[in-house]
């Protein structure tokens, strides 16, 4: 493979038009295909086959104009409460909504919360009504016993005086045919009262269902309107959700205060924002520093944005036929920028190095992608790999993310190993100052340089940091376990689920819209829970609405219910009736707290006791109970996955170095680096520890697909750190240097280039902590704490304390085993034995240190 790649890079170099020319035109076509066929992307984490997916397809075919998405608009007056012209202002733009294509109907808050303030008072007028009726019904009943008394009194004297029972008919007919109307009148009278006593049940029943349930707050300060549109919320437009906002702010000029849900504020469609820039702008600081001019600095800069672009580009492409969430593209965007800047580095460095060395500029850029450029090969498979592994799950959302991510990486990979020898060929020497060319001028004419150079390797190799944990193994391997054990241990207290307008910055709509409706009607408005029922066939339109309350009554009974209200019953159709009812269940929390978690789990558990008893056959949707069934889902795939991701760092390790012990040593490192920061997003972002830091103003439940996509992409990452510190370790020890001096010649080589791609992904990451997509911002802290603690404590600390107290046992390799490997030659050792580089330095370590 190095051979290969070498070829490749003395391609690239010598026609570098060709070269650059391609990449233009694929930059052009990825460009107009985003432009041309790219779709809406959403935040839609249902999962096929679910309850939750089940039930919403049930809706969408038996009550359609109920399956579209809903959300809420508070809107707040002054400290008086709502005048006459503040609910007009509501009324009117509530009307005005409704005229949107996308928007099926709105609820009146105003005109909700009347009829629930009537209703108490329509029942006792209904109770007094009745009692009146009863009253006079029994008034009829004694006036007819009565009559009736009578007449049988009459008629039995008439008889007893002798008289013909035809006379006494024609005396009596009369009066028994006003008895008998009088009966009539009392029958239909008492069924009557009957129809007015079922009527006047079901409305004492509804009002029981409604307790609990306000539109407007009792303090009169604020009223929360529901809109129900045509389509699911996330097949809303930015465009379509900026009318809704901007029609609900109309209010304004009445003093009221629109605030609109996340589900309508949420824009999803821009990917760069300030913070982002400002990560970018840190790691190109970086690159300056360590590289030493503009160009050099600004090449792998160059190389990310055009991997990116591609990449991200052909993602953006895609939405228009892929149902694609939000996080995809940042994802790629986060990663393809951090490892695109990194892989493009060390070939740039190796390159640098190399002509400062006096090797001849051709023959520098083709040995540089052929070794360093080996090196990446192999740390971007294990990223793609990590990545593409996250089809395992199942999740199809979860999968188009590690694969957009996965090809985007590629990307990367592919635009250093061609891109960057052409732009190197197109550069020159330009790449390096006069200053340095000056300084390695003058230090190759010294005779027996390359001795000196060797003794100053050897020197450096003893001072620095690599040094001083050599000096001390025990107590560095100590110390670096117990710091990352401690920063471990909040992940025992790990929650998952997916953020809900609690999360969002403080200063946000989405924010104060939750806030208020939290204060004002309680947590559980701001996440309801849909039900859907399944009625018996064959039932009247009222026997299916008494079945609804039924079924209402049994789910008030599940603890932390604050209100189940029925409301919406499918139309009848023929003999078979009612067949759907649907349900909204208000929870005492929030919808990502712990207790609605399992307000989910009890209602689905009383299903069995609602069928035996109704009949009816219950199943959770909406955007609540969806939320719950990903979390589920997602912390049930983490362990086959991170056994995967574990077993397959094995097995690559084995083949690149050869050795039993450095995979396993790699591997517990990188389960460390992995708990340290699952430890740091539990205490910034779910216990709040830094949160004035962090902008956290509500800490809540981890983003639920956080650990998993952490999973990959850590692994990934650090294997690369493995590869680049650990090959320079090999290398030294394959070339007769014992195994402890190996261990630092190695640590010394490759410290400074590790360092450099260490800080610059932390900063790329660290944009992302403040990105405008709140959803983003837990991702880019525990990748870029992930990275920082991977990078200088496992791969910089305890990795070369614990390959220094293990000497040659960390390159045992049982002799069958050696035989069976095939040899992956990462260091591009097959080069310099074929003598493919001409001119090169003789200390093969000096190519690889960054030159100042």
């Amino acid at each position: 493979m190095a051979t290969l790649l070498y070829r490749l890079g003395k391609f690239s170099y010598r026609h570098r038009w060709l070269v650059i020319s391609l990449w233009l035109a694929v930059l052009v076509a990825v460009g107009g295909s985003a432009a041309a066929f790219h779709g809406t992307m959403s935040n839609n984490f249902q999962i096929p086959g679910t309850e939750t997916q089940r039930m919403l397809d049930k809706l969408k075919a038996d009550l359609p104009e109920a399956s579209g998405g809903s959300a809420g608009i508070v809107f707040e007056a002054g400290s008086s409460g709502f005048d006459q012209a503040g609910k007009d202002a509501v009324a009117a733009a509530l009307a005005k909504l409704e005229k949107l294509p996308t928007v099926q109907s709105t609820v009146n808050p105003f005109e909700t919360q009347a009829e629930l303030d009537k209703a108490p008072a329509a029942v006792e007028q209904g109770e007094k009504q009745a009692a009146a009726g009863n009253a006079q019904l029994e008034q009829a009943r004694a006036q007819l016993a009565a009559g009736e008394a009578q007449l049988k009194a009459a008629e039995e004297q008439m008889a007893a005086a002798g008289l013909p029972a035809a006379a006494i008919d024609a005396q009596l007919g009369p009066q028994k045919a006003q008895l008998a109307a009088g009966k009539a009148k009392l029958d239909a009278g008492r069924k009557q009262a009957a129809e007015g006593a079922e009527k006047l049940a079901l409305a004492k029943r509804q009002l029981q269902a409604s307790e609990g349930m306000r539109f407007v707050s009792e303090d009169s300060r604020a009223a929360i309107a529901q809109v129900q549109f045509k389509t699911s919320i996330n097949a809303l437009t930015p465009a379509d959700r900026q009318e809704v906002q901007d029609i609900s702010h109309e209010v304004s000029s009445a003093g009221v205060t629109a605030l609109a849900s996340k589900e309508i504020t949420e824009d999803v469609s821009q990917l760069f924002g300030v913070a982002e820039i400002v990560g970018i702008a840190v790691a190109a600081l970086a690159l300056i520093v360590m590289l030493g001019t503009l160009i050099a600095a600004g090449l792998p800069l160059l190389m990310a944005l055009v991997g990116v672009a591609v990449g991200v580009g052909g993602t953006f492409a895609l939405t228009g036929v892929i149902d694609m969430s939000s996080i995809s593209p940042m994802l790629a965007l986060m990663l393809g920028l951090a490892v695109g800047i990194d892989y493009s580095l060390f070939i740039v460095n190796r390159h640098r190095g190399q002509l400062l060395a006096g090797m001849d500029p051709e023959e520098s850029a083709a040995l540089a992608t052929g070794t360093s450029g080996n090196a990446v090969l192999f740390a971007g498979l294990t990223v793609v790999i990590a990545l593409a592994a996250l089809v395992v799950p199942g999740l199809p959302f979860l999968a188009v993310m590690g694969l957009s991510a996965a090809a985007t990486v590629a990307v990367a990979v592919v635009v250093s190993l061609t891109l960057t020898p052409a732009v190197l060929s197109l550069i020159g020497p330009r790449l390096i100052s006069r200053r340095a060319w000056a300084k390695a001028a003058r230090h190759n004419a010294e005779p027996g340089h390359e001795s000196a150079d060797r003794a100053a390797d050897a020197a450096k190799s003893n001072r620095g940091w690599g040094g001083l944990v050599t000096r001390h193994p025990v107590w560095s391997l100590l110390a670096g376990v117990v710091l990352l054990g401690v920063l471990a241990l909040p992940a025992s207290q790990l929650r998952l689920a997916l953020p809900d307008g609690g999360s969002e910055p403080v200063e946000s709509q989405a924010f104060q819209a939750y806030d208020l409706t939290r204060k004002s009607f309680g947590e559980g408005v701001t996440g309801p829970i849909v039900v859907v029922g399944e009625l018996p066939g064959g039932l009247s339109d009222s026997e299916a609405v008494n079945k609804q309350l039924d079924v209402a009554e049994e789910l008030r009974s599940v603890d932390k219910v604050v209100a189940a209200v029925p409301v919406a019953l499918s139309p009848a159709t023929g003999s078979d009736g009612h067949r759907t009812a649907v349900f909204q269940v208000i929870p005492q929390d929030g919808p990502a707290s712990e207790s609605t978690v399992h307000v989910v789990s009890e209602l689905r558990a009383k299903g069995s006791d609602i069928a035996a008893d109704t009949g009816v056959t219950i199943g959770l949707t909406g955007q609540t109970a969806g939320n719950v069934d990903v979390s589920e889902k997602l912390g049930a795939a983490l362990p086959p996955y991170l056994a995967i991701v574990v077993g397959l760092s094995v097995i690559l390790l084995l083949l690149v170095f050869r050795s039993v012990v450095v995979p396993l040593l790699a591997t517990g490192g990188f389960l460390l680096s992995l708990a340290a920061a699952f430890g740091a997003v539990v205490a910034v972002y779910q216990w709040g520890w830094l949160g004035a830091v962090f902008d956290v103003a509500n800490p809540g439940a981890v983003l639920s697909f956080l650990p998993i996509i952490l999973i990959g992409v850590l692994f990934g990452l650090a294997m690369d750190y493995q590869v680049f510190i650990t090959s320079g370790m090999r290398e030294s020890y394959m070339h007769g240097e014992n195994a402890r001096q190996a261990v630092r010649s190695g640590f010394s080589h490759a410290a400074a280039v590790v360092t450099a791609a260490a800080i610059i992904m932390v900063s790329v990451f660290a944009g992302f902590i403040f990105s405008h997509l709140t959803m983003v911002r837990p991702l880019g802290f525990a990748m870029a704490f992930g990275v920082l603690v991977d990078a200088f404590v496992v791969r910089m600390t305890i990795l070369p304390a614990a390959m220094y107290l293990l000497g040659e046992k960390a390159w045992w390799l049982p002799r069958w085993l050696d035989r069976v490997l095939p040899d992956v030659d990462v260091e591009g050792a097959s080069l310099e034995r074929a003598g493919a580089r001409a001119g090169a330095p003789d200390d093969a370590g000096e190519a690889k240190e960054l030159v100042p």
